[in-house]
């Protein structure tokens, strides 16, 4: 199987994939490759914190021209994964020198596909983009093309409990990566200064508590495949709601606009996590520790510029100055495409991770903020 990250995420994706009970697992671009059965792919599915998609590869073969790919998928046994009166999408990527246009290509297989059916039971599936019974993936790498099954169905960064959302929310899938990357386990307390609609502090709760990330799903494209047990999917939901654990800290988000406020707190009810994670309206900058002592991980997206208009300068260095004056004994990630406005943080990063929040490239920058007789190490630049 193949899962689909984001770029920066493929070693924690691998990580995870390991931790889950993966075989043969490898790292490739914005992908990790693995193998497992078909209760894995369930598994995988279900628990997959920084994976976009979990794909079944059931064919690959040499492809020079269309011509040549129609063939081999017409060829394929297509009557195994789909009958006449379903549904059916296709979804292709090319990276090829001989093919050039994703939507042509897709164009080719679904007209292989429903030919086939056609010319062997004289009816064929239809097309249904949105909600298809089988959605199939096409991926050409210069004249090798493999096609694949896609078991998610709708991103998997689609958790099911989002139903407001803020002005910039960040995707999911990258607000756990960013919390894996930053270490965060629970063992803790945990804020999100700017928490906008909740989502970093939603999926830090779900990791602390180890809930499966995608719990609250409405679905999954492999509950629509005609091989789909769900006894065995039943199972394996059990078997991973078991494994969540007592969380004793806290999960702090807090936001001075009233409207992130209540959407955060709208989506955190959907998540069912109340007991977990308290938002409140509060301007981060007015702000410092209650317990100067006690540790505490920051994780944040402050905005960049890019579609809110906010002075960024004087913003980015209030960043900094609440973090030194209020907050010892923190470690306070963030992540920005902003670099030219992360310089007036005045504080200088011990570590950068290149990530990507949408097309924007960014980077997720780690500030140590020491207690007591080590405030000489605030690192200033």
């Amino acid at each position: 199987m193949v899962a689909k990250t984001q770029y920066g995420l493929e070693e924690t994706l691998a990580q995870e994939l390991r931790n889950l009970g993966a075989g043969n697992v490898k790292i490739g671009v914005r992908s990790v490759s693995f193998e497992g059965d078909q209760g894995f792919m369930y598994k995988a599915n279900l628990n997959l914190r920084t994976a976009i998609k979990v794909l079944v590869p059931v064919k690959g073969f040499q492809v020079r021209n269309e011509k040549e790919l129609y063939q081999k998928v017409y060829e394929m046994p297509w009557d195994k994964f789909i009958s006449h009166s379903n549904t059916l999408a296709i979804d292709a990527t090319v990276h090829s020198e001989i093919f050039n246009h994703s939507k042509f290509i897709a164009l080719k297989t679904k007209d292989a596909i429903v030919d086939k059916f056609r010319n062997t039971e004289g009816r064929r599936p239809n097309i249904d983009v949105k909600h298809p019974d089988l959605r199939v993936n096409v991926h050409i790498q210069e004249d090798r093309c493999t096609i694949s099954l896609d078991s998610s169905g709708q991103s998997l960064h689609r958790r099911g409990y989002r139903s407001a959302t803020n002005i910039a929310p960040i995707n999911e899938v990258l607000a756990a990566g960013m919390l894996l990357l930053s270490g965060w386990d629970g063992q803790c307390d945990f804020l999100d200064p700017m928490c906008g609609s909740g989502t970093i502090a939603i999926e830090a709760a779900m990791i602390a508590c180890n809930i499966p990330a995608n719990i609250n799903r409405k679905e999954f494209a492999f509950e629509r495949w005609q091989d789909y047990d769900e006894d065995l999917f039943e199972k394996i939901m059990e078997s991973s709601l078991k494994k969540t654990r007592e969380f004793h800290h806290k999960i702090i988000g807090i936001d001075k606009a009233p409207s992130a406020v209540r959407k955060a707190r709208q989506n955190m009810r959907n998540a069912n996590l109340d007991d977990y994670i308290h938002i409140e309206e509060r301007n981060f900058f007015d702000s410092s520790k209650g317990d100067a002592e006690k540790p505490l991980q920051i994780v944040f997206n402050p905005p960049y510029g890019e579609r809110l208009t906010i002075e960024m300068e004087s913003f980015y260095k209030n960043i900094g100055d609440t973090l030194k004056q209020g907050y010892p004994n923190t470690q306070a990630w963030m992540i920005t495409s902003n670099l030219e406005a992360l310089k007036h943080v005045g504080l200088r990063p011990s570590r950068k991770i290149k990530l990507y929040n949408g097309k924007l490239e960014s980077k997720l920058v780690r500030y140590e903020m020491y207690a007591g007789s080590k405030k000489g190490k605030y690192m200033k630049e």
